[in-house]
């Protein structure tokens, strides 16, 4: 029972007994780590959005330490639009994708995004420090984590560089995770992994866990959960065009024009999950006028191809498409959005990712060998 003033030991009790109950944690090493990493303190500044709201939490603060033990995600650094960089993952989601690593004892993992450093923490607890790599691109961060995991007890290896690259010095390695969104899995993870080695990666909205084959190849099932982690990025530079930054433009942009029928409500969760697998790197965010007429926008900032899809009202699913570019991203995605209508808007989790020998990425539904359809690079 949690008093009043509950200790950091009460709450971490609460915290494991809560993963345990909602199925996240299902092994005793796991509900181990997270009874004893302390993760209030990789945290001791952060903010917390709920409801639209964006709630600030310091330390010291009578409301701080029960926050840092929420089932929340912690956004820990902010960019100067306002973009959150950083955070401490999920708690209910960070033990499903340890718990999907499928971790023996012995095993050595790489973690891309050191984020906080509670994560690396989780994994040194379990299979020792000794066999625990972490990067991440912003060398800020890592001195934090470093200082914050050595006063907790733990001290893996913490690297400051280019997480897409791996960090081969230290390969072969039994287990990936990837605590950041990323487009497509890079050859070089798989490069860097055993045969029989697993990849837990987020890609688009969906969390793909990967078994690497002798032939290279990469092959495995989505999560139940999803999940949108902040995108991976080579410098600390280099973050993502906001959309803030983007409405404006694409309300105001004139280019081709034709009217369209939706094959399925945009906003569908299956429908979101489709369109992040297939256009990753695609901005995407909606809006709504003063008579809550919606307006679809989306924007690669690779290629400058942008389209502007507006209800018209005149039809239950119709709508005027405005795009402009050399890409046309609407025609790209309007034939699995209706192939994923036609085959009865089945679920996320009956599709999995197949990634070649040669990298190239294949989304297919229910088997390897059944529908599927080649991701563009």
């Amino acid at each position: 029972m949690i008093t009043d003033t509950p200790s950091s030991d009460q709450l971490r009790q609460h915290m494991a007994d809560h993963l345990v109950r909602a199925g996240r944690i299902r092994s005793k090493p796991w509900r181990a780590a997270f009874l004893s990493v302390p993760r209030h303190e990789f945290v001791p500044d952060f903010t917390v959005r709920a409801q639209g709201t964006l709630h600030k939490y310091s330390q010291g603060d009578p409301a701080w330490l029960a926050a840092a033990y929420s089932d929340a995600s912690l956004l820990t650094q902010f960019d100067q639009d306002g973009t959150a960089t950083s955070s401490s993952t999920q708690p209910s989601l960070m033990a499903e994708m340890l718990e999907a690593l499928d971790v023996r004892d012995g095993d050595t993992v790489l973690e891309i995004g050191a984020g906080t450093g509670y994560n690396a923490a989780l994994l040194s607890h379990r299979l020792g420090p000794g066999h625990v790599v972490t990067v991440d691109v912003d060398p800020e961060l890592v001195a934090a984590a470093k200082t914050r995991l050595r006063s907790a007890g733990y001290e893996p290896t913490l690297v400051a560089g280019d997480g897409m690259a791996g960090y081969p010095e230290r390969a072969p390695y039994d287990r990936l995770l990837a605590s950041c969104g990323v487009g497509r899995i890079p050859t070089s993870w798989r490069d860097q992994l055993r045969p029989g080695g697993v990849i837990v990666a987020n890609i688009g909205c969906g969390i793909v866990r990967l078994v690497l084959a002798a032939n290279h190849s990469a092959d495995g099932r989505f999560l139940h959960g999803l999940a949108t982690f902040m995108n991976a990025r080579p410098t600390p530079d280099a973050m993502g065009t906001t959309a803030g930054r983007l409405v404006q433009p694409l309300l105001t942009w004139s280019g081709q024009a034709r009217e369209i029928t939706l094959p399925v409500a945009l906003d569908a969760p299956g429908a979101q999950f489709l369109t992040s697998l297939l256009h990753p790197r695609v901005a995407d965010f909606a809006l709504a006028d003063g008579d809550g007429r919606q307006t679809r926008c989306l924007f690669d900032s690779e290629s400058s191809s942008w389209a502007r899809i507006t209800m018209t009202g005149t039809g239950v699913m119709t709508a005027r498409l405005d795009h402009g570019g050399p890409r046309d991203l609407w025609a790209e995605r309007e034939p699995l959005l209706t192939q994923w209508r036609d085959a009865g808007r089945p679920g996320h989790e009956r599709y999995g990712l197949t990634v070649s020998p040669d990298g190239g990425h294949a989304l297919w539904l229910d088997e390897p060998d059944g529908v599927s359809w080649r991701l563009p690079d």
